[in-house]
């Protein structure tokens, strides 16, 4: 049985992420490594607006210089998780919208063959037990890399819940998803793109989100 709860496709309609997914994708505007990343900040930021509107809120007084004033103040403590490297620029458009959030760090290596495999090189999360575990990879082709990472973080501790948020998705990862990870989870994406080619790329997609902010790795 699908865990996935809700997949939220946000550009199923156009919106401010309409343009900066158009110049992600650009193979000409994406030569310039700095708006590339730039780009991917403020699609996080946007990401985390639209996913903070899931968020549970409780009401609370707040004094101003004229009165009492009853808003909504976060009911619940956020962990931000980036899969480094390529995650590095839009996890921190989240965070600049999700200030109170804390923050970890998982360094996922993509080892080729006949077969994708993935080495998670590095972990450093803060405790996630009892909380919201936001978990940002701009590109979620295979899906192996997600699973493996949520696989890690439970043996880490239980959050009380989980939400996968990337720039573009495959079917083929979205699938995979559904059938391998444990617990109930959303996810979040800008789109949802047509497939995976043979080398295990999303089409149309845009590329290796890491080596174009990055640049290319040996």
């Amino acid at each position: 049985m699908p865990n996935m709860q809700h997949l939220h496709i946000l550009n199923e309609k156009g919106s401010a992420i309409t343009p900066l997914l158009i110049a992600l994708r650009d193979k000409t505007l994406q030569q310039d490594a700095s708006r590339f990343r730039e780009n991917l900040k403020k699609v996080g930021r946007l990401m985390a607006f639209e996913l903070s509107k899931s968020f549970d809120f409780r009401k609370e007084d707040v004094t101003t210089p004229l009165g009492v004033a009853m808003e909504w103040q976060l009911n619940e403590k956020v962990v931000v998780i980036s899969i480094l490297r390529a995650a590095s620029s839009m996890a921190e458009g989240f965070t600049d919208t999700l200030p109170e959030a804390e923050i970890g760090m998982i360094g996922a290596m993509r080892k080729e063959g006949n077969e994708v495999d993935i080495d998670l090189s590095y972990i450093a999360i803060p405790d996630i037990s009892n909380k919201r575990v936001i978990i940002v990879d701009p590109m979620l082709a295979t899906g192996k890399s997600m699973v493996k990472t949520v696989d890690t973080l439970l043996q880490k501790g239980t959050p009380a819940k989980v939400d996968i948020a990337c720039l573009v998705a495959a079917p083929e990862g979205i699938d995979y998803l559904n059938q391998n990870i444990s617990i109930q989870f959303e996810l979040w994406t800008c789109a949802k793109d047509k497939c995976l080619n043979d080398q295990f790329y999303i089409v149309p997609g845009l590329g290796d989100a890491g080596d174009l902010a990055f640049g290319r790795k040996k």
